[in-house]
């Protein structure tokens, strides 16, 4: 069914450990607008959508797992060196007492992933601009980590990452266009 190569879409590095950009690169792991929340959005919105745009849901689905793993790289990279005292003072204490350095689903503040950050409204239109709207704030989430970090070396993933959520927004917009000619054809609109 799917096929496995043993590296990274795009190449990750960190120069230095860094517990603190850890912090805010846990808000794309596990936050409301991360890569595990577009995934299962996109995964489970392809049952629901018409033939004409299944395959990009599940090619994007696809794609943010794998984005999911990069960001799963850059925290532990970023952390695998500290100290205990390091993540405390990072303001990741909470989450060292309950997880040590493993990687768990939540946000920078701390808050658990829930469902709930997923939506699926079963009109495609509608589920098609929240995926674009899911798209721009990634993207924008990015940008805000890449102007407070001071590595250079992550910042060249980070980037990438970023201009993968802009060709996402287009993609989907893409899909609104497509799909809005099919129905008006049928004159639903």
């Amino acid at each position: 069914m799917f096929y496995y190569e043993k590296k990274l879409q795009y190449p990750v590095k960190v120069s230095t450990c860094n517990p603190m950009l850890a912090k805010f690169l846990i808000e794309q792991y596990g936050g409301a607008d991360g890569e595990l929340a577009a995934a299962l959005r996109y995964m489970n919105q392809r049952y629901t959508i018409p033939d004409k745009v299944i395959g990009l849901l599940n090619d994007i689905a696809m794609e943010e797992f794998s984005h999911l793993e990069m960001i799963a790289t850059m925290i532990y990279k970023l952390t695998k060196d500290a100290t205990p005292e390091q993540m405390v003072a990072a303001g990741l204490g909470d989450h060292y007492v309950n997880h040590d350095r493993a990687l768990f689903y939540h946000n920078a503040a701390g808050v658990p992933w829930t469902a709930s950050y997923i939506q699926a409204k079963g009109d495609p239109i509608a589920d098609l601009y929240e995926d674009i709207a899911a798209e721009e704030k990634a993207r924008a989430t990015y940008q805000w980590i890449i102007d407070i970090s001071d590595d250079p070396d992550l910042n060249d993933g980070l980037k990438f990452l970023r201009e993968r959520e802009i060709v996402h927004s287009l993609r989907f917009r893409e899909a609104v266009e497509i799909l809005k000619d099919e129905q008006g054809q049928k004159k639903i609109f």
